[in-house]
């Protein structure tokens, strides 16, 4: 089969498809246009986000066979038209589980102790012990929306912690040793910590909203290692300000999209400059689940699994 290769992606992914037989093309520079005058050459696609693919190029698609999206998620792909027309969608979210478990305990304990706050005034001269006093995990209630692979991983990474775990998700009987599933109610009920382990669907786009946080039955901890789309900006600056969300570790925002870094150099939007300027917010660049580690074995699950149904 020939693959067309959109992103760069670990050489062990041509390595390991070359060694399978199959005919790699690379094109990291091609506009969407061009790409779609001779993607009919291609049985398959390996993407990560660098645009949408959707139904108009997957009409001009007439030979392919899967799309690889070297991630976890799909929502840059029209699925639904996609598999309409008897094409495999190929995701690898067993590739960064592990770094997106561990990269949202970091985001956690850096805001219980105050880490970024006592670091850059540690730097400026400043040496404030009681401002800096910490909170600590144990005895608290951590709930997770969305009990798949990020939402599993990171519950997995709390066992070391004296903590409840509980977890909801749309699907039922996703409770396991490590986390008790519940319903919505029940766990905006319980928690002082809320992490996000959602896809970016039609249900999870705008979730956290003003009426959702204020659904809790006390003051709670943010993170979101997910989807920036399913935070209302605004909202979540509200409840910062009011003391409805203690604080939030964000690796994703609203914001995101090709263009992001403009938001410095033009309007910024008020909500986000309120982010910036919070000592009880930390922002991260959507790395969550960029590791050394990961970038390898997301390759190799997509190799992996191409080989599963292909060869």
């Amino acid at each position: 089969m020939n693959i067309l290769h959109l992103d760069s992606n670990h050489p062990l992914l041509i390595r390991e498809l070359n060694a399978l037989g199959f005919t790699n093309t690379l094109d990291f520079s091609a506009s969407k246009e061009e790409i779609e005058k001779t993607i009919h050459k291609y049985d398959g696609i390996i993407i990560r986000s660098r645009f949408k693919i959707d139904a108009a190029f997957l009409d001009k698609a007439t030979t392919l066979k899967f799309i690889g999206r070297v991630g976890a998620g799909l929502e840059n792909i029209d699925c639904d038209y996609a598999q309409k027309k008897g094409i495999s969608l190929i995701a690898a979210p067993e590739g960064n589980r592990n770094a997106v478990g561990e990269h949202s305990l970091a985001l956690l304990l850096s805001l219980f102790n105050k880490l970024n706050k006592a670091d850059r005034e540690v730097r400026n001269g400043k040496w404030l012990r009681e401002e800096n006093r910490g909170i600590e995990l144990d005895g608290k209630t951590v709930g997770l929306i969305g009990y798949g692979n990020m939402g599993k991983s990171f519950a997995k990474k709390l066992r070391g912690f004296d903590v409840t775990v509980l977890c909801y998700d749309i699907k039922p009987d996703v409770g396991d040793e490590n986390a008790t599933q519940v319903s919505l109610q029940e766990l905006q009920q319980r928690c002082d910590v809320l992490s996000l382990h959602t896809p970016e669907t039609p249900l999870t786009t705008k979730m956290v909203n003003t009426k959702f946080i204020r659904g809790f039955a006390k003051p709670f901890w943010f993170i979101n290692t997910a989807r920036g789309k399913s935070v209302v900006t605004e909202d979540l600056a509200l409840a910062l300000k009011n003391g409805a969300v203690l604080g939030a570790g964000l690796d994703v925002l609203e914001y995101e999209k090709a263009s992001f870094e403009s938001l410095f150099s033009s309007h910024m939007p008020e909500a986000f400059q309120y982010l910036i300027a919070s000592e009880n917010v930390i922002l991260s660049p959507h790395v969550a689940g960029w590791t050394v580690e990961s970038k390898e074995r997301l390759a190799q699950t997509i190799v992996d699994k191409i080989k599963a149904e292909f060869c």
